[in-house]
């Protein structure tokens, strides 16, 4: 989808000639003397728009105006929130009235965090999933003009966007594909697919290779599948190679079974989104291909089913980490924990400044907070702010939990260095304190997507998080952000911009 920004006001607005117009109605919209806006102060008098996110009118071949439908949609105060809530609503008129080429006009003040929203508004409420359906309904919306007061100024918030928008739909489609159309070798085949952009290097090691590493946590989730398993790790090298670059570590469970430890067997066809984790961070190398920042980052992917077998590990069993440190695993359901601790302790050899880790890890965290925020825990009070900070600029939040040692008491037990499970009190914590011992000294933060990862129901789904948190961090600490200055193709688009202001 090509993204167009222009100088404009609901006058011009009119003129666009596209397949949907819509109209972004603030709180306290004043209407000028042009047609459209005096339609929309018309329709607020009556009532039949209001400004609240989510309400909207839906109008057709309106005299005066050049496209062939408009919506009137509220958006309250015209904050990242709100204009994503309205255009989550325009959905259904995105994916059943095809349109080609649409335009969406902010009626009033367009911050960049409320552009930027609008970008990755279209961009999901439009996305269709095609990779395994017989007779694909494509996605037809193609080019999406936004008009705003002012577009120079905000032309590297839409490059950011746009960037981030990619690397959304890429973990999307990744979480949505079933386990056989998305094993650990075609996962390593999507990474590897990324190394055609600049910057970007890519290997993937296999179960000999993994075995003389020490991993043999990761190999015990992994012998009960058929599938062979891939450790895969991908490069970005976007700064001098003296800088120590932050390591994403992506949990790649392809599907989940639960092992011995079996799962019930409703809704187990939702544990293909156990590898979202790992499908975030092809989503941020994406997102890093558009936009180069100065910045070294290494993404970390443990991938492999866990599958019960006659091979497969059994509750009880204890195994020794790449760390030298003994687990007992008392709940094979407890697997993520198991590839990401040796990933963790990969992670070392690169003497990172951060590292994070992302994994659906705990049935508990979405207990704690469902899917509004993901759960955050943090060895580094700094990094855990800049993560919280991240994740409000992009509208993809995340809560900070606690990591008191007291928390571990339950880890401990009489056969190894540490149990896998700690009970059920506190489940998401005690899955953290666990990690925490193989993160080593340096900055380490976990995210527990488990509640965020993706939807059930009528709109069950990848949601693509937490690639936008992730992008918006790393490109805070590179310097990138958006009181940076913008990267070349956004200069490029900042010209274009102002050639296009009227």
């Amino acid at each position: 989808m090509n993204f167009d920004l222009k100088s404009m006001d609901l006058a011009r607005a009119a003129r666009e000639k596209c397949d949907l117009l819509v109209v972004l109605l603030p709180e306290g919209f004043a209407p000028g003397e042009d047609a459209l806006g005096s339609l929309a102060a018309q329709a607020l008098r009556a009532k039949d728009v209001q400004t609240q996110p989510g309400k909207s009118l839906h109008l057709y071949q309106v005299p005066g105006v050049a496209a062939r439908r408009v919506v009137l949609a509220g958006v309250g105060k015209a904050d990242a929130r709100a204009v994503r809530q309205a255009l989550a609503a325009l959905a259904p008129v995105l994916r059943q009235g095809a349109p080609r080429h649409a335009v969406v006009c902010f009626a009033g003040p367009a911050p960049g965090e409320a552009v930027e929203a609008a970008v990755r508004g279209m961009t999901h409420a439009s996305y269709v999933y095609t990779a395994t359906k017989s007779k694909p309904e494509a996605r037809t919306l193609a080019r999406v003009v936004l008009g705003v007061p002012d577009a120079p100024a905000l032309a590297g918030a839409v490059e950011r966007a746009a960037a981030v928008a990619q690397g959304v739909e890429l973990a999307r489609e990744w979480g949505n594909r079933p386990a056989n159309h998305a094993t650990p070798t075609l996962l390593a085949q999507a990474a590897k697919a990324l190394a055609k952009h600049k910057g970007i290097t890519c290997k993937a090691l296999g179960p000999a290779e993994v075995e003389r590493l020490g991993m043999h946590a990761f190999l015990a989730v992994a012998q009960g599948s058929a599938e062979p398993l891939r450790f895969i790790e991908l490069r970005y090298n976007g700064a001098p190679r003296a800088q120590a670059p932050v390591v994403l570590v992506g949990k790649g469970i392809t599907f989940d079974t639960g092992g011995i430890s079996i799962k019930p067997a409703a809704e187990m066809d939702e544990m293909k989104f156990d590898m979202c984790g790992a499908a975030s961070v092809l989503g941020v190398f994406r997102a890093l291909a558009e936009l180069q920042p100065p910045i070294n980052v290494v993404g970390l992917i443990p991938a492999c089913e866990n599958m019960p077998d006659g091979r497969s590990v059994k509750p009880g069993d204890v195994v020794r980490s790449m760390s030298g440190q003994t687990i007992e695993i008392l709940n094979t359901d407890a697997e993520g924990r198991l590839v990401l601790c040796d990933a963790l302790s990969y992670a070392q050899r690169f003497k990172p400044a951060a590292i994070i880790d992302i994994a659906t890890l705990t049935g508990a965290c979405v207990i704690a907070l469902g899917g509004v925020h993901s759960g955050l825990f943090a060895s580094d009070d700094a990094l855990a702010a800049d993560l919280q900070a991240a994740g409000q600029a992009s509208d993809d939040l995340c809560w900070r939990m606690p990591l008191d040692e007291d928390y571990a008491e339950g880890l401990k037990t009489n056969f190894a260095d540490v149990a896998n499970v700690a009970g059920r009190p506190a489940g998401a914590v005690t899955a953290a304190k666990f990690l925490q011992r193989f993160a080593g000294t340096q900055p380490w933060a976990h995210l527990d997507i488990a509640g965020t990862a993706w939807k059930g129901g009528a709109a069950k789904g990848a949601t693509g998080r937490p690639v936008g948190l992730l992008v918006h961090y790393l490109l805070a600490r590179s310097g990138a952000g958006a009181e940076a200055p913008a990267p070349a193709p956004a200069r490029r688009a900042r010209k274009a911009a102002a050639a296009a202001k009227p």
